[in-house]
């Protein structure tokens, strides 16, 4: 597991997933085995990976990474590493013949993105990449809304995400300073719009076309020592996406604005005979039976109640994490088989939907999304920049 001393590494895949997994027992399989995952830490501060590794009982952390990918027992290379180190650290894990699980997005340019997938093809190791907002129980009850027909015809679709990071000067900044850097991989397209790709590919089918302008609302930030920088990536992106079908899809994403909703991310979804609205842990819906009688009329009040008329989606079962529930099928994908779809291919459509918003901001206009496939692997030739 490498690069988990960082925020996410250390909260969601080591803490929430990887030792959840280990304390439950491990994941069932399905001849009646076990699966006990045994974690090596790896990075590069040895006293943040000493540190780490005690607090979570993990018995094994290092700071050399080839001899970690040397070692034939070791058989899955996590990478969740800043992006621009992800490639180099990824191929390496490739061609010492591990199986790949790494977050996205899976690298700063498509071709880097299509040269994996393509070398862990040819290789023949089994390759994944952390889609995980698909397993958020928001988006599982809305999911259900789809496959079971509620909407009929879908029309639009609205995504509202952000909250406002703090610059640094008073009170600490929430994300790591690199986020604002474009020359260290920062940037909210290159973060998010890996994240609705497979949103929107996965629940409502998949995009045709995108317009996406992008802003640096905020030009200069304090680090994590104090000191100021200049903000060279983007905060904000405005994006419009046309789906198969005609459906169109607006998000919003930024880390410049303030909440004034009841979850840091919602998915409207209205079609011909529903409406919903997907949070990260909850969904409400409004049938057509239910919708009322809407007038325009800025003189007088509005007798309308209108979030008292939408009805909560129950939970079936007690939500898990969502990164722990994707580990558990990538470990069941490499020992016993399992099916998983969410490959470095499809990391590499969240890597192509990012460049193209980057385009589309740089050139003020709005871009087909061409089919990936897989193809032989090659150098790389250009890397994801600022508009």
């Amino acid at each position: 597991m490498n690069g988990v001393t960082g925020r996410m590494g250390t909260r969601q895949h080591l803490a929430r997933s990887i030792v959840a997994i280990r304390k439950q027992g491990g994941v069932a399989l399905p001849g009646g085995e076990t699966l006990m995952p045994d974690p090596i830490l790896v990075g590069r501060n040895e006293k943040k990976l000493r540190t780490l590794a005690e607090a979570h009982g993990v018995g094994r952390w290092s700071t050399d990474l080839e001899g970690c990918l040397a070692d034939p027992d070791t058989e899955i290379y996590f990478d969740s590493q800043t992006t621009t180190r992800r490639v180099e650290a990824v191929r390496q894990a490739i061609e010492a013949g591990k199986h790949v699980y790494c977050e996205k997005p899976t690298a700063t340019s498509l071709d880097e993105a299509l040269d994996l997938a393509s070398l862990a093809r040819e290789r023949g190791v089994k390759h994944g990449v952390v889609q995980d907002k698909l397993f958020l129980p928001g988006l599982l009850k809305l999911r259900r809304l789809v496959d079971e027909g509620f909407f009929d015809r879908v029309l639009s679709v609205r995504g509202e995400f952000g909250y406002w990071v703090f610059e640094g000067e008073g009170r600490p900044s929430q994300r790591p300073s690199w986020n604002y850097r474009a020359e260290d991989g920062g940037g909210i397209i290159v973060d998010m719009l890996p994240h609705w790709r497979y949103v929107l590919d996965n629940l409502l089918g998949p995009i045709k076309a995108l317009s996406c302008l992008g802003a640096t609302h905020i030009p200069e930030r304090r680090d994590e020592a104090g000191a100021p920088y200049e903000a060279t990536a983007d905060d904000a992106a405005y994006a419009t996406f046309e789906l198969e079908g005609g459906i169109v899809a607006h998000f919003n994403s930024s880390w410049c604005v303030r909440v004034n909703r009841d979850e840091l991310f919602e998915l409207q979804v209205d079609g011909t005979e529903g409406s919903a609205v997907a949070g990260l842990r909850d969904c409400k819906a409004q049938h057509r039976a239910n919708t009322p009688k809407a007038v325009w009329n800025p003189d007088l009040p509005d007798t309308n109640d209108y979030r008292s008329q939408w009805f909560d989606i129950p939970q079936d079962d007690e939500p898990e994490n969502a990164f722990k529930i994707q580990w558990e099928m990538f470990l069941k994908h490499v020992v016993a088989d399992d099916p998983f779809p969410y490959d470095l291919l499809e990391g590499a459509r969240g890597v192509q939907l990012a460049e193209l918003g980057l385009q589309s901001w740089r050139e003020r206009r709005w871009l087909d999304v061409p089919e990936l496939e897989a193809r032989p692997s090659r150098e790389p030739e250009r890397e994801l920049g600022r508009a």
